[in-house]
């Protein structure tokens, strides 16, 4: 089994859209924990709503492309455009950031809130 923690965003209906997500995820996978949810400034493009963010640790026998591959259709489920800038509102943003132990996205070593919520469900 793989270890994984999920980097969790959103800022369009954060809380309904967390909710359904998390509730989809579960029903591939096994959800150990989820952390508690901070508000965040957004970054980039900073003329729009405050991020809602956390992360879930999950347990799961996907090879990691192909849980990349789930967490995107699950975006995709959810209606997350492709389109928007890169740094816009979104209803839902997943990011694979620890996977068996190991940090695996950059952004958690630029984003306090990112290290918080990890720290939190990784004890």
């Amino acid at each position: 089994m793989n270890n994984v923690i999920i980097g969790i965003g959103s800022n369009i209906d954060a809380e309904i859209n967390i909710s359904k997500m998390l509730k989809i995820l579960k029903s591939h996978v096994e959800v150990v924990k989820v952390s508690s949810f901070v508000k965040t400034k957004p970054i980039g493009i900073e003329n729009q709503a405050e991020f809602t963010n956390g992360a879930v640790k999950i347990r799961t026998k996907l090879f990691r492309n192909d849980l990349t591959v789930l967490l995107k259709k699950i975006e995709d489920k959810m209606g997350r455009g492709r389109t928007a800038p890169k740094f816009g509102p979104r209803n839902i943003d997943l990011d694979i950031v620890v996977w068996n132990g190991e940090i695996v996205d950059d952004d958690y070593y630029t984003r306090d809130f990112l290290q918080k919520s990890v720290g939190e469900i990784n004890e």
